[in-house]
């Protein structure tokens, strides 16, 4: 296995390619740090990128009419960052903010494009891991606007009215 400065565990979405595979697409990375409090990007917006977090901290938010930003997941090292890119209009259909300080891997979108276009065993790689976040963001976003607009629990449950 090729090992990358500041290599994450396993479990991240670099897991889902072979070895070639990652250093194809580690080729195109480029290491940022972005600072707390930093909005890396807003609903809407132009989809063009994507981040792999090798440390700190992302929340993401939705904007919820009549209550602002609320906070549907919160993510950390060895997770991507960033799905909008892959599928049209590439819009961002949620928004982000750091935490804490963030360290990442930036990819450009249409360059990764070309790549699983020129790699397709690579594209159907890289497509089955976002579509693995994209399951797991609705999941969060679900259980989140639940909680904020479900109903109450019984009595005494200590659920939030």
């Amino acid at each position: 296995m090729t090992s990358y400065p500041g290599a994450l565990p396993d479990e991240s979405v670099l897991a889902a390619l072979t070895a070639e595979q990652r250093g194809r697409l580690m080729a195109l990375a480029r290491d940022v740090v972005l600072p707390a409090g930093t909005r890396i990007f807003e609903e809407g917006e132009k989809a063009d990128r994507f981040w792999i977090i090798r440390s700190g901290t992302v929340a993401l938010d939705i904007h919820m009419p009549g209550r602002g930003r609320a906070v549907v997941e919160t993510i950390g090292a060895g997770s991507l960052l960033g799905w909008s890119w892959l599928c049209p209009p590439r819009q961002w259909h949620l928004a982000a903010e750091t935490r804490e300080p963030v360290r990442a891997w930036e990819f450009d979108a249409a360059a990764v494009q070309n790549l699983c276009a020129e790699d397709t065993g690579l594209g159907l790689s890289l497509v089955t891991a976002v579509a693995e976040t994209i399951g797991d963001r609705l999941r969060a976003t679900r259980t989140r606007l639940l909680d904020l607009y479900g109903p109450p629990g019984p009595p005494g449950s200590g659920a939030a009215p």
